[in-house]
C-alpha cells in the first residue's frame, strides 16, 4: 500500500512557475512580492493542497497565529453557570476563526497559575493577550504592554496602566435600573454589591450610590461577590439590618435569583412587597419566578470587540484608549 506524498514547496513553485523562494516569501505573508505572483502562488497552494509548516513560518515571520485570553478566575467559576465567562469565550472564538487564528485560554486563578501565564506570555509563545475578569492591581497587563506585547483588557486595569481596554457601561446601566425604581415609588433600596477589586464590583456601586444619593435617598448596602451562594447570604443580612427596604438592586443576575428565593422563603412577596432588579441578563433571567428585571450587556460583541482591538494593534492600526459598550433596562415582572 502506498501513501500520498504531502505537496512540497518545491511543488508549489513548479506549479507557479516560481522559485521555491517565493513560494517561501508569499506563503510567511510578505508583501514585497507582486500581486499577479502572490495570486499565483495562492493558486498553486489551492489546487495542490499545500499546508504550510506552522513552527516554520513562526521562525520566519516571528508571529504565532495564536492569541491567548487569559481568565484572573479558578475553574470552577469559568465553568459554572455563570454565562458571562462563557460569553466572553465566545465573542473571542468567533472572532479569532475569522482572523484564522488560534484560542490559547489561560486560567490564572492562582498565584502557580499567574506565574505560568506570565512566563507564557513574556515569552512572546502568543501576539498578544486578552485579559478579561482583572482582580486588584495586577501589574501584569502593564508589563506585557511596555515589551511591546498587544495587550487588551475587559474593564480598565486598576493599576492605572495605559492598557487598551473594552467594557460595557455599568454605571449607565445601574442607573436606569435604579431610577426605574424609583419612578416605581420604591424609597428604601437595597444593593447587594459586587466584589471591590473589579473594575464591574466598582463601577455598579458608584452608580448605585450616585442615583440614591441625587434622590436623597438612604444609601443601604452589603457585599457579595457575583455568585448565588453571596447573594442568599446578602439578601439574608438585608432582611435583618433594613426590615423595611422595599426594592434590592443585586449587582449581577446569580445573586439577584439568590435574593428572590430568599425573599420567598422569607415570606416576602415580589414586587409588591420587594421589588428586584439584576444585572447581566443572563439566559435564565426571564424564567425565574417572577421573570428578573436587569440590564442587559452585550457579553459576546464585548469579546468580539476586545478582540478587533487587539488585532488592530497587532496590525499597527491606532485603537481607541477606552471602548464603551452600552446596556440596557430589560423590565420584567420582578420590579
Amino acid at each position: 500500500m502506498t501513501t500520498a506524498q504531502r505537496p512540497t514547496l518545491e511543488a508549489v513553485a513548479r506549479r507557479a512557475g516560481v522559485s521555491r523562494a517565493t513560494v517561501s516569501r508569499v506563503v510567511n505573508g510578505s508583501t514585497t512580492v507582486a500581486e499577479a505572483i502572490q495570486r499565483a502562488v495562492r493558486q498553486a497552494v489551492e489546487e495542490l493542497g499545500y499546508v504550510p509548516n506552522l513552527a516554520a513560518r513562526s521562525l520566519v515571520t516571528q508571529r504565532t497565529d495564536s492569541i491567548a485570553l487569559v481568565l484572573p478566575e479558578a475553574a470552577i467559576r469559568v465553568f459554572s453557570d455563570d454565562q458571562v465567562f462563557p460569553g466572553i469565550i465566545r465573542g473571542v472564538a468567533q472572532e479569532l476563526e475569522a482572523a484564522d487564528k488560534q484560542l490559547v485560554l489561560m486560567l490564572a486563578g492562582s498565584p502557580a497559575g499567574h506565574d505560568r501565564v506570565e512566563r507564557y506570555t513574556t515569552g512572546r509563545h502568543v501576539d498578544g493577550v486578552l485579559f478579561a475578569s482583572l482582580h486588584g492591581e495586577d501589574p501584569l497587563p502593564g508589563e506585557l504592554a511596555r515589551l511591546g506585547i498587544p495587550v487588551v483588557c475587559s474593564g480598565r486595569p486598576l493599576d492605572g496602566a495605559e492598557v487598551p481596554y473594552v467594557d460595557v457601561d455599568h454605571v449607565g446601566g445601574v442607573t436606569r435600573a435604579v431610577r426605574h425604581l424609583i419612578e416605581n415609588g420604591r424609597r428604601r433600596i437595597a444593593t447587594i454589591a459586587g466584589p471591590q477589586d473589579m473594575v464591574a464590583g466598582i463601577e455598579r456601586l458608584i452608580g448605585y450610590r450616585d442615583t440614591i444619593a441625587a434622590a436623597g435617598l438612604p444609601d443601604l448596602v452589603v457585599y457579595g461577590d457575583f455568585t448565588r451562594e453571596s447573594g442568599a447570604a446578602a439578601m439574608r443580612q438585608l432582611l435583618a439590618t433594613y426590615p423595611d427596604l422595599d426594592a434590592v438592586f443585586a449587582a449581577s443576575d446569580l445573586m439577584a435569583h439568590a435574593a428572590l428565593r430568599t425573599l420567598r422563603e422569607a415570606g416576602r412577596r415580589v414586587p409588591s412587597d420587594v421589588a428586584v432588579v439584576g444585572f447581566d441578563d443572563i439566559e435564565t433571567a426571564a424564567y425565574t419566578e417572577p421573570p428578573l428585571t436587569t440590564i442587559r450587556q452585550p457579553i459576546v460583541e464585548l469579546g468580539r470587540a476586545m478582540t478587533r482591538q487587539l488585532l488592530r494593534i497587532a496590525a499597527g492600526e491606532p485603537v481607541e484608549q477606552a471602548l464603551l459598550l452600552p446596556t440596557e433596562l430589560v423590565v420584567r415582572a420582578s420590579a
